[in-house]
């Protein structure tokens, strides 16, 4: 392969954009190494500024995937790329040798149609410069025309050739892949409009698997028309199907193609209409996912993340604030609050921005973000979020709403998080008083909020002012959803464990128990809250010295959730810390210490170092150290 494809082919399969590849294609051009960055901006035409922003856009977009090329130096930065790219082009195996090559086309074309014309044959692949993909369109493309000469096939090419590098020449910015271009224009010709069409819209999407689901289309005439299109690209090779339903466009094509859409009459039609599927798509995505969601939506996310990214200006504020909080409910909804983040940023920003500052959709924004930052222990900064939420909520609903009582609740909970007791009471006392008014004494809602009142009364020692909202809770669940329902598990578990803390372990292991059967027996064996039990049981059988008792339940708390959420999943540290701090007290500590090592990395992985989990885990890991080896 020649340098100037293995480059362009490099930004294709980084997805550089056209500025980015025409400055890293000038950049690394063997002929330019060495000349100053003024001059090669000079014949792109650009400022030296410009030039420079799109190298480092470059660099990042490469240090992505090759985390070992950040180092600081921004000069130091362009030479270890060059380093990398000479390595892994004298690496590179995708170019055949001419034998190889004719073995390949012979394997595509008919031999007898071959043997007509040997030396043009060997002459084409030369001209392709071997290129396994740029074959193939070859291949498929003399299929589709079986009175083509090779001779004549090879005059279309050269001619091919001459016409794009007189466009190159006129356009400094567009990059030329020798041999690839060629075959890929013979083919993309022979396309109808329809297949056309589709393949701008295929282009768009991001360099991941597509999925298609031809089938589910009501319209059956833009059913067909979708299934010829995708026939006739996987015909000429310029799609690739992986298995039923997902097809995968090569990074090189893809690129050829959307050169071909930016040059053509359809380019801001095609990506409104691509930017419109994507955001219908985004819609479906709901804010409590459950394992099928995510096993549903996955496919589409890297499109609608492509879309977010490099279409924006295709859709309203409205729909992009959609776009943005879609996806983050996405990560959110899997704990991968990292990923979220940045989405829940930006449509807080956008709402801001461009909205009416009296909005209700800022309020949600905001609610959102502060979620995010409270999931995290980022207690600090989710504090300011709600406030705001709230104010704002109080001037455009007045006091006497429920959305208001919503965010008084948000606000306790991060004061009852941080341990301020004392401000989070009055305003739960204060959420209870207006749901009870909106709502009626007998309301689910009411319920919740008298097992968190109590919470907040128990954790700063007021069991007595606890104990009688715990019982009015319980009996409100009874009457409400009846005794078969985790709600009333999750209510016994709540009074067992102020019976735990009281001393009254008696009291506190039958609710244990029921808590657990009813959960297993409602939600099933295989269940994230019957872990939840399974722990607390074992926490009481340990906390009245039945070892014995408490190590099995432990075990079966830990693989239950790591059958349940994978092995680096918060509540695994919680189950592995739990299971540890048993071994400490058995005095087993060359158990205990790989457990708690391993439950304190999941913790800083996921939650971050500050989160409260995190701390608690540390805290209980050095304790360990001390006693163990001191």
């Amino acid at each position: 392969m020649q340098w100037g494809n293995f480059l362009a082919k490099e930004a294709a399969t980084h997805d550089l954009s056209l500025k980015q590849t025409a400055a890293f294609i000038k950049y690394f051009k063997t002929k330019n190494l060495g000349n100053s960055e003024a001059k090669l901006a000079s014949e792109l035409n650009v400022d030296i500024a410009a030039f420079r922003k799109w190298m480092g856009e470059v660099y990042d977009k490469f240090a992505q995937n090759y985390p070992e090329l950040a180092i600081s130096n921004s000069r130091g930065k362009l030479e270890k790329l060059q380093a990398y790219l000479s390595a892994k082009y004298n690496s590179e195996l995708d170019v055949l040798k001419p034998l190889a090559a004719m073995k390949l086309l012979k394997s595509l074309v008919v031999w007898e149609r071959l043997q007509q014309e040997p030396w043009v044959a060997r002459r084409i692949c030369k001209f392709l410069g071997y290129l396994p993909l740029a074959l193939e369109l070859v291949g498929r493309y003399l299929n589709k025309m079986p009175d083509l000469s090779l001779e004549t096939l090879l005059m279309q090419l050269q001619r091919k050739r001459l016409e794009h590098e007189a466009v190159v020449n006129a356009n400094s910015l567009m990059p030329y892949e020798y041999g690839l271009a060629e075959a890929f224009e013979l083919s993309w010709e022979h396309l109808d409009e329809n297949a056309q069409s589709f393949g701008y819209l295929l282009s768009l999407c991001a360099l991941a698997d597509i999925p298609l689901s031809v089938e589910t289309i009501e319209d059956d005439k833009k059913q067909q028309l979708w299934e010829k299109a995708i026939a006739d690209l996987l015909e000429l090779h310029l799609l690739q199907q992986k298995s039923k339903g997902i097809y995968r466009l090569n990074p090189q094509i893809r690129r050829l193609i959307q050169m071909k859409l930016d040059n053509s009459s359809e380019a801001d039609e095609a990506k409104t209409k691509f930017a419109a599927m994507m955001l219908e798509v985004a819609k479906l995505i709901p804010q409590q996912l459950n394992p099928e969601d995510i096993l549903n939506l996955t496919p589409h996310i890297p499109h609608i993340t492509e879309v977010a990214t490099h279409l924006s200006e295709y859709l309203s504020d409205e729909n992009l604030i959609t776009l943005f909080t879609k996806l983050a409910w996405f990560y959110q909804g899997q704990e991968l609050y990292q990923q979220a983040e940045p989405w829940l940023q930006q449509s807080v920003e956008l709402t801001q921005n461009h909205l009416n500052l009296e909005h209700s959709d800022v309020v949600a924004n905001l609610n959102n973000l502060a979620g995010l930052y409270e999931s995290t222990g980022r207690y600090n900064e989710a504090e300011p979020l709600y406030q705001q939420a709230l104010e704002l909520r109080k001037r455009l609903l007045g006091d006497n709403h429920l959305d208001v009582a919503t965010s008084l609740n948000n606000l306790a909970r991060i004061y009852e998080f941080t341990g301020r007791y004392s401000e989070a009471e009055p305003l739960l006392e204060q959420v209870l008083e207006l749901r009870k008014r909106l709502l009626g004494e007998e309301h689910t809602d009411v319920a919740t909020t008298l097992s968190y009142l109590a919470l907040v009364y128990e954790s700063r020692g007021g069991y007595s002012e606890a104990e009688p909202l715990y019982h009015q809770a319980l009996e409100l669940w009874k009457r409400l959803v009846g005794e078969e329902h985790p709600h009333v598990a999750t209510t016994l578990n709540n009074l067992a464990a102020l019976y735990c803390y009281t001393g009254r372990y008696s009291e506190a292991e039958p609710l244990l128990k029921q808590a657990l059967e009813l959960r297993k027996r409602l939600l099933g064996e295989e269940h994230i809250d019957v872990g939840t039990s399974l722990n607390n049981l074992a926490q009481l059988y340990e906390s009245t010295g039945r070892y014995s008792k408490a190590e099995p339940l432990y075990q079966q708390a830990l693989e239950l959730s790591k059958r349940l959420l994978g092995d680096n999943h918060p509540d695994v540290a919680i189950s592995l810390n739990n299971l540890a701090a048993l071994y400490r007290n058995t005095r087993r500590y060359r158990k205990a210490k790989p457990l708690f090592e391993k439950a304190l990395k999941i913790c800083e992985r996921t939650l971050g170092v500050s989160h409260p989990t995190t701390m608690t885990v540390r805290t209980n890991y050095a304790s360990f150290l001390r006693e163990a080896y001191h």
